[in-house]
């Protein structure tokens, strides 16, 4: 007798997890112009550590920061840099719930929340976190050298000419997945937008780097060119000259990410998950695996020999009730 599978791993549309919302490149760089906008030439008048445990430097001081003006932002890797310029940086790591929110100057800020506020003559810039693990962090760093520390050396990969990508991408062997969303191989993808690339290049995410042949990895390439700088213009189009409040990594648009049992926007099949860690892999088996379904670890460590290979066995399952 097969087992009754219950819970979120088989049920429900467009299920989505709650934890995965890490902002990433396109995210990252609509902070980074909208800060820029707001902030340069402006003067910080003060650093108000609301938590002081989202300081992680210890040296310098982060009272260096106040009373000097900002010259601008840049994005390093997901983190964005602050440049105060004399080579004093304020490095923000927003992690997976740190959000940036600009409000009017005297606005007291919700402690449960605010991790910290940056006091500027026109406004408040409040760093937040939504979570109770509390992840994201500051770096207040002095020179060039301690900046560079923070780069996990991760290709830029809206600049990366074909044979530079592909020769990051197959230096070592790992899934697709794995190789895109690590950070020491590719600077600022992350699950979200990983899955959108691996879509539109029509590949499944667990397929080998290196075996990929020189026709898939040109797909690859472009697919993650395209997919980066169209979601960039999108959220541009999207926040206008408003300060971006609303950065999720779940967005009705997209075409596979946070879309589970969702029909697929391309080939109508429904598109499938792999949950593993704190993560989840979202594809469609339509487009990506030749109809083939990739196996759950957890799941298919259950179920063994009666785990469905194809969309076609896993709707015979659920009309026998056999999955709910």
């Amino acid at each position: 007798m097969r087992p009754s599978i219950q819970g979120n791993h088989l049920t429900g549309t467009a299920a989505r997890s709650t934890i995965d919302g890490m902002p990433e490149l396109p995210d990252v760089v609509l902070y980074v112009e909208h800060l820029d906008r707001l902030l340069r030439g402006q003067v910080l008048e003060r650093l108000h550590l609301v938590s002081p445990f989202v300081l992680r430097s210890v040296e310098p001081p982060p009272a260096v920061l106040e009373g000097r003006e900002v010259r601008g932002f840049r994005r390093l890797g997901k983190q964005i840099v602050f440049d105060f310029g004399a080579e004093y940086y304020l490095v923000v790591h927003l992690m997976i719930a740190g959000r940036f929110h600009w409000k009017n100057r005297g606005t007291k800020p919700a402690r449960k929340v605010v991790l910290a506020a940056l006091e500027f003559p026109h406004g408040t810039l409040q760093f937040t976190e939504a979570s109770t693990r509390k992840r994201a962090r500051l770096d207040v760093v002095t020179g060039d050298a301690a900046l560079a520390a923070f780069d996990r050396g991760g290709l830029e990969v809206l600049e990366a000419p074909l044979a530079a990508f592909a020769a990051r991408l197959q230096s070592e062997s790992h899934t697709l997945k794995r190789a895109l969303t690590d950070p020491r191989l590719f600077s600022g993808i992350g699950n979200a937008y990983s899955d959108e690339i691996l879509h539109h290049a029509r590949l499944s995410p667990l397929r080998l780097t290196r075996q990929l042949d020189d026709a898939e990895v040109e797909r690859l390439h472009a697919a993650l060119q395209s997919t980066l700088r169209e979601w960039m213009e999108r959220l541009r189009t999207q926040s206008g000259n408003r300060f971006p409040e609303k950065v999720t990594a779940f967005r009705p648009e997209m075409d596979v990410h946070g879309r589970y049992r969702a029909p697929c926007p391309v080939c109508g099949a429904a598109v499938q998950r792999i949950r593993y860690a704190e993560n989840e892999c979202n594809y469609c088996p339509g487009c990506q695996t030749g109809g083939r379904l990739l196996a759950d670890r957890g799941l298919s460590k259950l179920l063994k020999d009666d785990w469905p290979r194809t969309l076609e066995e896993l709707e015979e399952h659920r009309a026998a009730r056999t999955w709910t």
